[in-house]
């Protein structure tokens, strides 16, 4: 029963918009199901992580550290804006590149780097699963094998989620890749990439 709920809320929280989601629907949108599949792997890889820390009692290490909290908080901020920056640049010279050569596919490291970048540099990641896997720990479980458990059916569950949405909008690439729809969503991903990086770099815990 324990792990319907679990898989339950993991839903829930893949579904929350947030920067997982704008990262990997921005990568899907510029370049195609593959980067944004990229992305999610990416970001997964990272959840992953996180989840392991977690069973290993290293994300309490850095719950614990306010100057580690600040640094990872203040480098994930600054890779939110440098990104969003990126997509208005994009938006803003899309005009330019209408009547230029069509753009190659792009490759698979970079959208997976900055999936995985992301979710590592964001320590509300850390502490979060810390403190939402434990409590889907039944009593008199083994609680380390049991949390990594629950981290790879947190992953399923993203991939999962993800995945249908990735597909979703490759369906929609006919009308969501005209020029001037392209330029109105990267102008739109970066403001909300911008933002979200303002807001982690002035919030607190």
């Amino acid at each position: 029963m324990y792990l319907l709920a679990f898989i339950g809320a993991c839903l829930l929280i893949a579904m929350a918009p947030g920067v997982s989601t704008a990262i990997i629907l921005r990568q899907t949108l510029r370049s195609g199901r593959g980067s944004g599949l990229a992305a999610t792997l990416g970001n997964e890889t990272g959840i992953l992580l996180w989840g392991l820390a977690a069973a290993f009692g290293l994300s309490a290490l850095l719950a614990a550290s306010q100057l580690a909290y600040d640094i990872m908080r203040v480098t994930g901020a600054a890779l939110l804006i440098v990104m969003g920056a990126q997509a208005l640049w994009q938006a803003r010279r899309g005009a330019r590149a209408e009547s230029a050569v069509p753009e190659a596919p792009a490759g698979r490291r970079g959208p997976y780097l900055a999936g995985l970048g992301t979710c590592l540099a964001n320590p509300k990641a850390a502490v979060f699963a810390m403190s939402f896997l434990p409590q889907f720990v039944p009593a008199g479980r083994n609680v380390p094998l049991t949390l990594v458990t629950l981290a790879v059916l947190w992953v399923l569950v993203d991939l999962l989620w993800y995945g249908l949405l990735i597909w979703a909008v490759g369906r929609a690439k006919e009308w969501l890749g005209r020029p001037a729809v392209k330029r109105r969503l990267e102008q739109v991903s970066g403001v909300v990439l911008v933002g979200l990086g303002v807001r982690m770099a002035v919030e607190s815990r």
